[in-house]
């Protein structure tokens, strides 16, 4: 009998996938699709937080590869532990960039142009005009200098900054310049107009944009946040956008579905989006080709793409 494979899109709907495993769909669903001793190849529904994808997790005593579709595993990582040895976990890198690195850019330039000042106006049938600040000519602080900074890089060339700066876990060289380790982060934070929060929660990214953090920024600075909402520390910023010192256009918060009533909601100088730098019209193609590529090379037993970690 063929071995099982979990999916969390349909499989009738991605081209060429292998012919040597059994297939089944399961966005989360309650009932399982199929005895989970036999799934292989294990892909983690998409944006169920963290109770759905683990739930299976411990019946699957054949499991050789988790594949998730987010770009960050956070929340995955903790229901491993009583996982086989040998598992791979693989990141969905390749599927976000185009999606997320659209999202910084729209929510930078709509918090810095004022739209959402527009929007309330026209809601009200004001004509609010005004002097607004451009994204030309500023310093911009890319902090998480991965695939998705890369791409939020590309996007920014166009735009006329003055400068970006580069900040990832160690320091390297790339074609457009240097990228900083977090270690030199401090001395940066006070150069910049924008800074763009890009990078996975870790353990050593987690409350990363704290008091200490906030506080080293200029004054007037804005802080877009495309990353994991508990990178930033929420009463931190809450204490910096109601002195309207700082600025924040936010796409993740902590916590997180923000509830209603929340501070956050209406702190002055906030614009918040509910977590949507992902699912557009760019991720499904993205998503499907990752699947296949990836179960190609599982069958083939070639080494898998996007391995972030492997069981021991």
């Amino acid at each position: 009998m063929s071995a099982d494979v979990w999916l969390p899109l349909p499989p009738d709907g991605i081209e060429g996938l292998p012919e040597g495993f059994a297939y089944h769909f399961w966005d989360g669903d309650q009932d399982f699709p199929a005895d989970p001793a036999r799934c292989v190849f294990y892909g983690v529904p998409y944006m169920k937080g963290p109770d759905v994808p683990s739930r299976p997790l411990p019946r699957m005593t054949s499991l050789r590869v988790v594949q998730t579709l987010t770009a960050g595993i956070d929340h995955v990582l903790p229901a491993l532990s009583g996982l086989p040895p040998g598992v791979r976990l693989c990141n969905a890198r390749g599927v976000h960039e185009a999606s997320t690195a659209e999202l910084a850019l729209t929510l930078t330039l709509a918090s810095l142009r004022g739209v959402p000042d527009f929007v309330r106006g026209q809601d009200a049938g004001e004509w609010r005009q005004g002097f607004r600040p451009a994204l030309a000519d500023k310093s911009v602080l890319i902090v998480g200098y991965g695939a998705i900074g890369s791409a939020i890089e590309d996007r920014l060339t166009p735009f006329e900054c003055a400068r970006v700066m580069r900040v990832a876990r160690s320091a390297r060289t790339t074609p457009r310049g240097p990228v900083h380790p977090l270690a030199e982060l401090s001395s940066l934070l006070p150069d910049a107009d924008v800074v763009i929060l890009s990078t996975p929660l870790t353990d050593e990214t987690r409350g990363l944009a704290g008091a200490g953090f906030l506080s080293r920024m200029k004054e007037g600075a804005l802080l877009v946040n495309v990353a994991r909402g508990a990178v930033v520390d929420t009463k931190a910023l809450l204490t910096e956008l109601e002195s309207g010192r700082l600025r924040a256009a936010l796409d993740v918060t902590d916590p997180e579905p923000l509830p209603a009533g929340h501070p956050l909601w209406h702190a002055p100088g906030v614009l918040i989006t509910p977590h949507v730098g992902g699912p557009t019209s760019a991720f499904l193609p993205r998503a499907q080709r990752l699947l296949r590529e990836q179960l190609v090379r599982f069958e083939a037993g070639e080494p898998l793409a996007n391995v972030v970690t492997t069981t021991g």
